[in-house]
């Protein structure tokens, strides 16, 4: 199975912005993400609808952060890309009227919503600043 990388893939990308002189193109991050500028253009549009990032079109046009890595957590970019599925396991729902398939539905599903209360939790606790790299002396 595949495993959704575009949150990793996004801090990547805004981490190096904030190294950028001046806008990035879509076509350079989509490089450095493995994809095409059109899927890349798509995945950054919701964070450029919430202001964490800006673009501009024609020449001297590209990406740019919009505000400070300080002002922005894991938790507003997760949010910003449409709070994709943290995890990969699901329920069955072959025998809906089985008993046991409830039981064991309902178990994982507080499990999981528990899970994931508690890391988009952290990811708010997280600001872009902090995935910066130590600097060597």
């Amino acid at each position: 199975m595949n495993k959704d990388t575009r949150l990793s893939d996004v801090l990547h990308v805004l981490l190096h912005l904030e190294h950028a002189t001046e806008p990035v193109t879509s076509e350079v991050l989509a490089q450095n993400m493995g994809t095409n500028p059109a899927v890349f253009r798509r995945t950054m549009a919701g964070l450029r609808e919430a202001g964490y990032v800006m673009s501009g079109k024609g020449h001297g046009g590209g990406w740019s952060l919009a505000r400070p890595l300080e002002q922005i957590s894991l938790a507003d970019i997760y949010n910003a890309l449409g709070r994709p599925g943290l995890f990969a396991i699901g329920s069955r729902s072959q025998h809906p009227d089985c008993k046991i398939e409830q039981k064991v539905n309902k178990a994982l599903a507080d499990s999981m919503q528990q899970a994931e209360a508690l890391l988009i939790q952290r990811f708010g606790e997280v600001t872009l600043d902090q995935l910066r790299p130590e600097q060597s002396p």
